[in-house]
């Protein structure tokens, strides 16, 4: 189904050479309030996770506003470049990649032109027409391990990362220094499924790990890996143990099986870039959100209820607190230098 959803959006928006078109003659864009417009990133928007969390963001947009946006998906990374220039060359505003993968090709097209507002979802871009948002991954990571260490019966719990870079590995130290807070011997095994854009599309991949980590005894895996993810959270599924979901809330995915789920707001940050668009606040430069400023977050619904215990809740809001307050200290491995726990 989301196949053909993923399908029938692609024909609506690709003009004869497959990339998007102007819609109505591009008059959309000309109007006196900007027309914003996304790309999204390998995977669609319907990826159950980093995707779909940025769609979130603009179905919201569309809701309060009234207002359209236009959308494109890449397959390749290689359809970045057109996809941005051809949106620019109509007028969008703001302009926003989702994920590092299109930082080259927007860094590009903004000095191409100058006039136009951009912003990238994970990656920093310097150009004076950019906004970058980037996030914190290590504090909602940490609260993702102190919640398995809780959670788990073996003493084992796992890390599915997806392409191996300096986000992921990031993510990886958090979710470590977590499990490491609670007490005891928590071991943790880890893998990451490739080290190409690639590794956040192949969910056939990601439950061969997850299968791999449970035969080493794992009874918690956390998945940080895109749409390959959704293999780790169906094999964890399978296999009667916890996964942990993370970018958008999978706890609905597999009721009972998913121990929580850790949201970086995409979706936040792609609403609040068109909006500053719209009411003509927009600044380029540098925003880095965490859990104090409602970047990450943990879910706690009725999907995962029964598998929060109070003790657990208590602890993921003590560690929420702490980090917000800066009296926890999460290890960055990006500004930091290598986790401390390797």
């Amino acid at each position: 189904m989301r196949a053909m959803r993923r399908a029938l959006v692609a024909a609506a928006m690709l003009g004869s050479c497959g990339m998007p078109t102007a819609g109505a003659a591009g008059d959309e864009a000309a109007a006196s309030v900007p027309v914003p417009a996304i790309v999204y990133s390998v995977g669609g928007k319907f990826d159950g996770s980093f995707n779909e969390s940025a769609f979130a963001g603009v179905t919201r947009f569309k809701a309060e506003t009234g207002g359209g946006v236009r959308e494109f998906e890449i397959v390749r990374d290689a359809q970045s470049l057109q996809a941005l220039r051809t949106f620019a060359g109509h007028g969008y505003a703001p302009i926003v990649a989702i994920g590092f993968n299109q930082a080259s090709a927007m860094e590009q097209v903004a000095h191409e032109f100058p006039e136009r507002s951009f912003a990238i979802v994970d990656m920093v871009v310097d150009a004076p027409n950019v906004a970058s948002y980037v996030f914190q991954e290590q504090e909602g990571a940490y609260i993702a391990g102190v919640l398995a260490a809780m959670a788990t019966k073996s003493g084992t719990i796992g890390f599915v990362g997806g392409m191996d870079i300096p986000i992921i590995r990031r993510f990886l130290c958090g979710y470590r220094q977590g499990a490491a807070s609670v007490g005891g011997d928590v071991k943790v095994v880890f893998n990451m499924a490739g080290d190409t854009p690639a590794a956040f599309a192949d969910s056939a991949r990601g439950a061969e790990l997850a299968r791999a980590q449970i035969d080493q005894g794992a009874d918690v895996i956390i998945q940080a890996a895109g749409g390959t993810g959704l293999g780790v959270l169906q094999a964890a599924a399978d296999a009667g143990i916890l996964g942990i979901g993370t970018d958008s809330n999978q706890n609905g995915l597999h009721p009972g099986h998913v121990l929580t789920s850790i949201r970086k707001r995409v979706d936040n940050a792609v609403f609040e870039s068109f909006m500053a668009a719209r009411d003509g606040r927009f600044k380029p430069g540098i925003r880095v959100l965490g859990l104090a400023d409602g970047g990450m977050d943990w879910v706690l619904d009725k999907n995962n209820a029964k598998l929060i215990t109070p003790e657990m809740k208590a602890a993921a809001e003590r560690a929420v607190a702490g980090i917000s307050a800066g009296t926890i200290k999460v290890h960055d491995v990006v500004a930091d230098g290598a986790c401390p726990l390797e």
